[in-house]
């Protein structure tokens, strides 16, 4: 969890104040890695739970994380995170041994049973989920900042560094996202299950390197987040999310260098754990501050272990997918960890589990087997790697070590769980755990079936059978049930919509029901070519636009059949434009309108047809076509 007492930077000399504090817990790392003081000889394992909170009828996020904290005043365990519609647990670190995997899932377990419970009388229910199916964009509005001095802060200052107007996601999968957005709260949109692993100072180069190397492999096996906004995308679209989402920097006319605040870094690591830091103070501005009672050299001085407060704000605004943390044992002494960010949350907690045993066990393999992973795979091919696992996912082909091209099934199958499995035994993790874990990898492999797949499998089976929020309703849903079992994901049965059973959509936002793929027209254009294209798409109504997005008219199919009725007998055939014979003014609606707003407003004008708009820009359609199959499918389920 991250530091919660920082503040926003108010004047240069707080500014100075803090770097001063930062550079000085610097040089005090630098000390106390020079004269051996860290906990060393012993592995610990942790890890942080993210998930996202839902409401039990429409299973669209549910923005009331501080109204659910305070039914869990006695569960200090549980925190917030940036967006009101997201909790956190932190999980207790364990020594890496016996049955150390079971027991952290029985803890995860245990304590999100509770959060269930405890919600259960604001009609709320928990949904693991790298990216929720059922969000939509105005879900991420600021008004959904978690009131947090920690947030508010971090939101702010990220704002100050954006040289351009707007935050831009430009996703291409599938399908293409293409938006922009007035905050980096569309961060919020990721929720994970990070995982810790605790290193020695002397063999952290060593460690870090490996994890860099086999980032790629366990994200593809791992991938679980392929929708946005009903968009089919990456098969891990957080990756491409969260970088976008607080990215500041500018486009540019010349060819220069600016590293992301979110990436893979820039090349492999040489010398220690020193080197992340300085890199990431002298790459990035200082956003947050924090008020340091410690001289770090002093605390050193005087034989205490110093917190490192000011290096571990800066950390937490810098996100690494393989993250360097420090810390304080319960023993006083400092220890170094490796956090592991690239894990979506769920698809279930057994999954979450596995992933974490895969990848600590890959870890601990490797290091057997490879004394040094930079003289057997070059940095690049390791960042293409893991580019490549986010598009893709378990379809990825890798550039593996001795330069194979290798698929991802057979890479994990063949080579990883094997060193995986070696690695696991190594630290004594008893043989039952081993199997139990692996085996939810090699399944998902043998049966070519992640979260990710599982999750496009469904939506397009169900897609064109039901509105969209329907389908994405019915997947949350099925989601939820499915996390309440023992069951890995890549043994779920794909969902029916007949698995819904109460469906509700009066309340919903017309995003989730509007068409979106729309065909509009020019008011310059010729009638002639207006009939035409409504005939060969069967489309009833099309929006008149301007060249820049903007709704100027309205056309539809029986104010065609008028035109030509009119003029059929007409000897002289005039070249009549849309501009001549559209409505001027139609009547319009908000994407953040219900859709019972939306029936009443038709029923009330007596129109077949409400152009979406945001602003002027049309975004959308909503007709009486759309009604109908709604009315159809409540019907059904009736």
């Amino acid at each position: 969890m991250g530091e919660q007492r920082v503040s926003k930077l108010s004047d240069r000399k707080q500014m100075q104040k803090f770097v001063r504090a930062l550079l000085n817990d610097v040089q005090a790392l630098e000390h106390m890695l020079e004269n051996d003081m860290f906990d060393t000889g012993i592995s610990r394992i942790g890890a942080e739970q993210e998930m996202v909170l839902v409401d039990q009828k429409d299973f669209r996020a549910a923005p009331q994380a501080m109204e659910a904290l305070d039914l869990m005043k006695n569960c200090p365990w549980v925190e917030t995170e940036i967006a009101k519609f997201n909790l956190e647990t932190n999980l207790e670190p364990r020594e890496l041994k016996g049955t150390c995997f079971s027991d952290l899932e029985e803890e995860n377990r245990t304590k999100l049973q509770e959060i269930e419970k405890r919600i259960q009388p604001l009609g709320l229910n928990v949904v693991l989920t790298g990216i929720l199916p059922t969000l939509v964009k105005s879900d991420l509005d600021i008004d959904n900042l978690t009131p947090k001095k920690r947030y508010h802060a971090l939101v702010d200052a990220i704002n100050e560094q954006l040289v351009d107007r707007k935050y831009l996601l430009n996703i291409k999968g599938i399908d293409e996202l293409r938006i922009t957005h007035d905050s980096p709260l569309t961060e919020a949109c990721n929720t994970s299950f990070q995982v810790h692993l605790q290193v020695d100072p002397d063999d952290f180069v060593k460690m870090y390197n490996i994890a860099q190397a086999i980032t790629g492999p366990v994200l593809a096996i791992a991938a679980n987040s392929p929708l946005v906004f009903g968009k089919k995308l990456w098969h891990e679209s957080r990756i491409a999310m969260f970088q976008q989402s607080i990215d500041t920097r500018m486009s540019s006319d010349h060819i220069r260098d600016r590293s992301a605040r979110v990436s893979f870094g820039n090349h492999w690591l040489n010398d220690s754990i020193l080197d992340i830091y300085r890199e990431d103070i002298s790459r990035f501005r200082v956003l947050l501050s924090a008020d340091v009672d410690e001289d770090a050299i002093e605390v050193i001085k005087s034989g205490k272990t110093p917190k490192l407060r000011a290096l571990q704000v800066h950390n937490s605004t810098v996100y690494r997918w393989n993250r360097p943390c420090y810390g304080v044992s319960d023993n006083g002494k400092p220890h170094l960890r490796i956090e592991n960010r690239i894990f979506g949350s769920g698809p279930s907690v057994k999954d979450e589990v596995a992933n974490a045993a895969f990848w600590i066990g890959l870890m601990l393999g490797m290091a057997l087997e490879y004394d040094d992973i930079r003289e057997d795979m070059s940095f690049e091919d390791a960042h293409d790697n893991f580019e490549k696992a986010a598009r893709f996912g378990i379809d990825t082909t890798f550039s593996w070590i001795g330069d194979q091209k290798i698929s991802a099934i057979d890479l994990v199958l063949k080579e990883l769980i094997p060193l995986a499995r070696k690695g696991l035994a190594s630290k004594g993790v008893v043989k039952k755990d081993i199997d139990e874990y692996l085996s939810i990898i090699q399944g998902r492999a043998e049966n070519h079936m992640n979260g990710a797949r599982w999750i496009l499998r469904s939506y397009v089976k169900l897609s064109g059978k039901a509105s969209q929020n329907e389908v994405l309703s019915t997947l949350t849903h099925c989601m939820i049930e499915n996390q309440k079992t023992t069951l890995p994901a890549h043994k779920w049965d794909l969902p029916e919509l007949t698995d819904l059973k109460s469906y509700n959509p009066r309340k919903l936002k017309i995003a989730g029901f509007m068409d979106t793929d729309l065909f509009t027209v020019q008011k310059e254009d010729l009638i002639e070519l207006v009939a035409e294209m409504m005939d060969w798409k069967k489309m009833r109504y099309t929006a008149v636009e301007n060249q820049d997005g903007t709704l100027v008219g309205l056309v539809s199919s029986r104010i065609i059949l008028r035109h030509f009725i009119r003029t059929k007998d007409s000897k002289l055939k005039k070249l009549t434009t849309v501009e001549e014979i559209m409505i001027k003014d139609p009547v319009t609606i908000g994407p953040s309108a219900t859709v019972m707003e939306a029936q009443q407003l038709m029923q009330t004008k007596n129109v077949g047809c409400l152009p979406v708009v945001s602003g002027n820009e049309v975004v959308g359609i909503i007709t009486e076509t759309d009604f109908l199959r709604i009315t159809s499918s409540l019907l059904n389920r009736e």
